[in-house]
């Protein structure tokens, strides 16, 4: 039974599970965004956050503690220079799964998982819907019955 369970085993030992998240985890820093299965992402994100977190106080110890989980030294630099200076000021949630269909090959659930802050096409839409917040409501018959009676004034003072 798996009461209590928190981690999915991915159907490997433990060592293989560690390598394959940290290699998916180093991915996703340099890239910002990767194709994997929906269980892989979902463990891949318990991974990942915490060390997007760690990277938000560059000190000596942190970098050392991120190296430690990623093994890679140019997916540390690119964390604490590129990605902690977007995410400084969210407070948590940096990552995104968006499933996307089933694999061809053996109809696994695919998901793309992303980093939040690295979309620039969801960042422009949110600037632009912000920018043309229209309303609906009421706005055309207000208009439309105002020049209605503007006009029924000017008609009757041209007629005096």
């Amino acid at each position: 039974m798996r009461h209590g369970k928190k981690n999915n085993h991915l159907g490997r030992k433990e060592g293989h599970r560690y390598a394959l998240l940290s290699n998916l985890a180093v991915s996703l820093i340099t890239h910002k965004r990767i194709f994997t299965t929906v269980a892989k992402a979902k463990a891949l994100r318990v991974f990942v956050e915490p060390i997007i977190t760690k990277s938000k106080t560059d000190s000596t110890h942190s970098r050392r503690t991120v190296f430690a989980d990623l093994q890679n030294k140019e997916a540390v630099t690119e964390l604490f220079r590129a990605v902690a200076t977007k995410i400084a000021d969210r407070p948590g949630g940096y990552t995104r799964i968006i499933k996307i269909g089933n694999r061809p090959g053996d109809a696994a659930e695919m998901a793309m998982i992303e980093l939040v802050d690295f979309n620039d096409n969801l960042l422009k839409d949110k600037g632009a819907k912000k920018a043309t917040k229209t309303r609906r409501r009421g706005g055309a018959t207000k208009k439309a019955t105002t020049a209605k009676a503007d006009n029924a004034a000017e008609g009757t003072a041209s007629e005096e």
